[in-house]
């Protein structure tokens, strides 16, 4: 196996023009990797003795190739190895390997210095065979200058509809096109004319805003749209936050919101801690387009939702890579806390937290003597009053 990589980061620049110790590095090596593009770049640098790995889906296949390579193997990337890039993949396959950079600009720095534009406040995020949640955090915290790493489907016209579905219309579009490269083009747009355009499958985005966005804290009860006529079917807010602070969610990763009817406490989740993979279930369909209004109301994009009865949904496919989730509201259980409360116990990380808010002296004890019997640590409860409605109960206990 070899235990040495060299990794040279490259443009789009036919003439890859890399520094004295980089061209010596490829006369001294045999062994080469890297995407078809790659090679098209650096064809005429390499010995006519060399071999080549190309860098491919999938990727567990071309790890295998380079653990039967006996001799150093220099692999060419894009731009920097360790920002977004597969260097980091090679550290985390081969941590006792040693190993050399050789980076180069990445995409975003290129299009920043296109623009003349300082970036070290620049917020970035990669949608390159990504989900959409570091462009979602960095909206939702209203960062005012993003970068982001696009893919042939997570294109410019996909990021500007999403942003526009969910509210964000306070944005300028930055788009480099093949930077460095014959084909390069720069271009700034609104996010209108972004989803009517097509680009060069080669592209990143810089995202400008044209204001410093607002955010709340702690939603009015009012704001949301509820079940006809059952305007009592919300979490009250100070309860809402009270129960989330109980939950522990900034030390969170993953949250359930069981029983979400409006969304209100998934909502409220999220704009709080955008990072936080929020998964909200009911069984009540039309509470689906409650939370779908309420969240583009609320600019709040990327909460999970799941249909169905809890007690009968595959768990496991909304918990994080080890199987767990760190925190779950029990908002409805329709006499089935102890079945939930089951379901949920293998899945719930150590230190996890689980939390309901009780009407009931009846739902309380339940809760206590469940909490209990699995050896969980209860918290203090604490009661709420909102206005003239009944008071609230929010208990919470801590997986031990």
């Amino acid at each position: 196996m070899s235990d040495r990589f060299t990794v040279i980061g490259l443009s789009d620049n036919p003439d890859p023009g890399l520094a004295a110790d980089a061209v010596e590095a490829v006369c001294n090596h045999r062994v080469f990797a890297g995407g078809r593009r790659h090679r098209m770049l650096v064809a005429d640098l390499l010995p006519g003795d060399s071999r080549w790995i190309t860098i491919g889906p999938p990727i567990a296949k071309v790890l295998d190739s380079f653990r039967d390579e006996p001799d150093p193997v220099l692999v060419f990337t894009s731009g920097d190895p360790l920002f977004y890039g597969f260097g980091a993949t090679l550290q985390q396959a081969f941590p006792d390997a040693e190993y050399t950079y050789y980076p180069s600009f990445t995409s975003l720095q290129m299009l920043a210095h296109r623009c003349r534009l300082p970036y070290q406040e620049m917020r970035c995020a990669s949608l390159t065979g990504r989900e959409w949640d570091e462009l979602d955090a960095a909206l939702i915290e209203g960062a005012e200058l993003i970068g982001i790493l696009t893919d042939r489907k997570k294109n410019p016209a996909a990021l500007a509809e999403r942003m526009l579905e969910y509210g964000y219309s306070g944005y300028s579009v930055t788009v480099g096109e093949a930077l460095g490269g014959r084909d390069e083009c720069v271009g700034e747009y609104s996010l209108e004319e972004t989803c009517n355009r097509s680009f060069n499958n080669l592209n990143c985005v810089i995202l400008r805003a044209d204001q410093s966005p607002e955010r709340c804290f702690g939603i009015p009860d009012p704001g949301f749209e509820g079940l006809p006529g059952r305007p009592n079917m919300i979490t009250k807010m100070p309860v809402r936050l009270v129960t989330l602070s109980r939950l522990d969610l900034c030390n969170a990763r993953t949250f359930w919101d069981v029983g979400f009817c409006t969304g209100s406490v998934s909502i409220e989740a999220k704009l709080r801690f955008p990072r936080l993979a929020v998964t909200a279930f009911e069984k009540k369909e039309e509470c689906r387009t409650l939370l779908e209004k309420n969240c583009k109301k609320y600019r709040v994009p990327g909460i999970g939702i799941c249909m169905g009865d809890f007690l009968c949904q595959p768990h496991g496919e909304f918990t994080d890579p080890k199987g767990k989730v760190d925190a779950v509201f029990i908002g409805g259980h329709g006499g089935h806390l102890g079945e939930m409360f089951a379901a949920i116990d293998p899945l719930l990380a150590g230190g996890g937290r689980i939390a309901i808010n009780a009407v009931q002296n009846k739902s309380l004890e339940q809760f206590h003597a469940l909490a209990e019997g699995f050896g969980y640590r209860l918290l203090d409860d604490i009661t709420i009053a909102v206005d003239e409605h009944n008071s609230i109960t929010v208990a919470a206990a801590c997986k031990q």
